[in-house]
């Protein structure tokens, strides 16, 4: 009888997994549906998204398959379930790619430890109590994950409540204390990979709900297969239950407790059978994707160097670096608005402009604004309407000073070592050459870095400006920017004081966010329409901008924001027709700043600029159009400097994460312009540094 009611309950729990998971595709198809036929509604979204890498509209028929979880015959979260009752599971898990879902549940072999803990698929018989607890603990997270949301209830209540939960077991009295405290971090970490497991590595939203619906009939169907066994069986459910206390009350941890991350295995045919500890730690829990830059580079296999920067007035910024340290020549990028270095590795080793440079022979440091959801400051309490209350003005006089000085002071010092003798000449002259790639709002910040360096009688340590689609004029702009300005200028009082900066304020809303954007990217139709929809906001500018949506560094823990200051200052910029410096409200404030009653002008000053200066525009580009581009060259060749302008078929994001050959090949030709300090020519400063000693 309990054989019959276990076959019955099988077919039955499978049967509403089915339905409920292809109901669900249904709807997903019917979305992505709707969305085709909108965007064929919608004109211009042919040109706007053709050549996009990645985006195809066309439909592409393949065969009817099985439900994802019924490829091999049985249910995927059977072996969910299975793989967590096995000990080799915690420490085995491979997160390198994101499309391990397909196979993650067959690729751990049996060691001979856990042969005789195997699940059967057939039935329930085999469930242990501990995958019951692991059942309700993925049920509770994911009722709790919206009632913190809805709640506002803090993030760290909510990992308490979760905590308390998946409190590990009592630990007998003949256990090393040592031991305790490896069994609760391995607990810990156990935690941390469920979490993982059930939102981490998904494609997105829509393979999130395929599991919780997954995770919710495996608990109920295992709650109604207890009851009839219960009804069935009353003596051995009573032996079950008193053999469960007794062990609670003698504390007694058993050797297939889930969550234990040291694995003893061994392998058939092995010599040796000594068990062998694998560790594995699991750095972000509840993360969608926080690879950094870091990781970007050294996956690929480039040296890498992190090196903290300190603002004068306290910011603390990230120099990243991949390192050639006794390079003579060396290039420095900086990033635009809502951006990080990621942007300059994002396209890999054959379209990214920072492993193109560095294979030329270059030092390559990459930098990185202030503004950040984490608030790096020395101050570590330091509140966010303090964090957020800076300007363009503060990239380009505290940012890129800071970031340059460290890079001169760390390239001086390398060369030093690998050139004994060399000093760096009174006359400004450096061991090295340092060149500039900026995009967007890093142009800008860039131009007025020079300007005010020069003004201030300081070096700038710069040899050849490499701009690309740079902000600074923003008059000849759409509607929808135009809109923008006029609510910034009216509401500038109010908005300051509600939004100090604009992002996504918690961490949920930025997990969402990103699983949203690995969706959108899967639905070619729904990735369409939004794709469409946003590029209609920013004048029809053509930007993969989904795809940018993607990138690891919006992720739940931290992303880059812009201030209110920043956008107030752009929004200046539009109005006046001019590129100003931050205009503070008043003639005293303005005075007290600058000495004078108006905001310096930099557009005034090109003639302060003395290295060359390559602009490029793209021709696709309506968020900063090629006639504002025109305007900083017109201004710079008016000024007598050495400039050069060049347009590309390029929309505004296509200047960092697009693959472009041409532009790469381009950027690389004007770097080579600079010619590296010869070896005769250090030899030269070496002898003179010599012959002033000896004197």
């Amino acid at each position: 009888m309990q054989r019959f009611v276990d076959h019955v309950l099988a077919v039955t729990k499978e049967s509403v997994k089915t339905l409920t998971y292809e109901s669900l595709n249904n709807f997903v198809r019917f979305i992505n549906g709707v969305s085709a036929l909108l965007l064929t509604l919608l004109p211009g979204n042919a040109t706007i998204l053709e050549g996009i890498h990645g985006w195809e509209l066309r439909p592409t028929f393949r065969a009817p398959r099985l439900p994802r979880w019924m490829e091999n015959g049985v249910s995927s979260f059977n072996h969910f379930v299975h793989q967590l009752s096995l000990d080799s599971d915690v420490s085995s898990l491979d997160y390198s790619s994101a499309d391990e879902d397909t196979d993650a549940y067959d690729e751990y072999a049996d060691s001979p430890s856990s042969q005789n803990s195997r699940t059967s698929t057939s039935s329930f018989s085999d469930y242990g109590r501990h995958r019951h607890i692991n059942c309700f603990r993925y049920i509770l997270l994911w009722i709790l994950l919206p009632i913190q949301f809805l709640l506002r209830i803090p993030f760290r209540l909510f990992h308490l409540a979760y905590s308390a939960v998946s409190k590990p077991p009592a630990i007998s009295a003949n256990q090393h204390p040592s031991n305790s405290h490896s069994h609760y971090n391995r607990m810990q970490s156990l935690k941390d990979h469920m979490i993982h497991r059930a939102t981490d590595r998904r494609r997105g939203v829509v393979e999130d709900l395929h599991m919780a619906m997954e995770i919710f009939i495996e608990a109920v169907f295992d709650v109604v297969h207890n009851a009839v066994h219960l009804l069935l069986s009353p003596s051995e459910a009573l032996g079950k239950l008193f053999r469960l206390f007794s062990s609670h009350e003698r504390g007694i941890v058993s050797d297939q407790v889930v969550g234990d991350a040291t694995v003893s295995s061994s392998t058939l045919g092995e010599n040796d059978p000594t068990p062998r500890e694998r560790n594995t730690s699991f750095r972000q829990p509840l993360n969608t994707d926080a690879r950094t830059c870091q990781d970007v580079i050294t996956e690929l296999g480039y040296p890498f160097e992190a090196i903290h920067v300190i603002t004068k007035d306290g910011y603390v910024l990230l120099l990243e670096r991949i390192p050639r340290r006794d390079a003579s020549k060396a290039v420095f990028l900086q990033h635009g608005v809502f951006d990080s270095s990621m942007g300059w590795v994002s396209n890999g080793i054959v379209g990214s402009p920072a492993f193109a440079a560095y294979d030329q022979g270059y030092d390559v440091f990459l930098g990185n604004f202030r503004g950040l959801v984490s608030r790096e400051h020395v101050n570590k309490n330091i509140s966010s309407r303090a964090y957020w209350q800076y300007s363009i003005n503060e990239h380009g006089t505290e940012d890129i000073p800071a970031l340059i000085e460290k890079i001169h002071q760390v390239k001086t010092a390398e060369l030093k070592l690998s050139k004994p003798g060399v000093e760096e000449e009174s006359n400004g002259d450096q061991l090295y050459k340092l060149c500039a790639i900026c995009h967007s709002l890093g142009g800008a910040s860039m131009i007025m870095y020079v300007v005010t360096r020069r003004i201030e009688a300081k070096p700038h340590r710069l040899s050849r400006l490499v701009l690309l689609s740079p902000a600074g004029f923003h008059h000849d702009s759409n509607l929808v920017f135009s809109v923008v300005e006029h609510v910034l200028f009216l509401l500038a009082p109010i908005l300051s004081r509600i939004f100090p900066a604009f992002y996504i304020p918690t961490r949920f809303f930025r997990m969402l966010v990103n699983k949203l954007a690995r969706d959108l990217q899967n639905l070619p139709a729904v990735g369409g329409l939004v794709q469409t929809l946003v590029g209609y906001v920013v004048g029809g500018d053509s930007s993969n901008w989904v795809g940018v949506l993607g990138l690891p560094h919006y992720n739940m823990n931290d992303m880059p924001g812009v201030s209110f200051g920043v956008a107030l200052h752009l929004a200046q910029i539009k109005r006046t027709r001019r590129f100003r410096m931050f205009d503070y409200g008043s003639a005293y404030a303005n005075v007290r700043e600058y000495g004078s009653p108006e905001p310096l002008d930099l557009g005034e000053h090109y003639g302060l600029i003395n290295i060359p200066v390559d602009l490029v525009a793209g021709q696709k580009d309506r968020v900063i159009r090629p006639s504002m581009v025109k305007r900083h060259y017109k201004l710079m060749k008016d000024a007598g400097v050495h400039a050069s302008y060049n347009e590309y078929e390029y929309a505004h994001l296509d200047f960092t994460f697009s693959h472009r050959e041409e532009l790469l090949s381009y950027v690389m030709s004007r770097l080579l312009l600079v010619e590296p300090n010869s070896k005769n020519q250090v030899n030269q400063r070496a002898a003179r540094w010599r012959k002033k000693g000896q004197v």
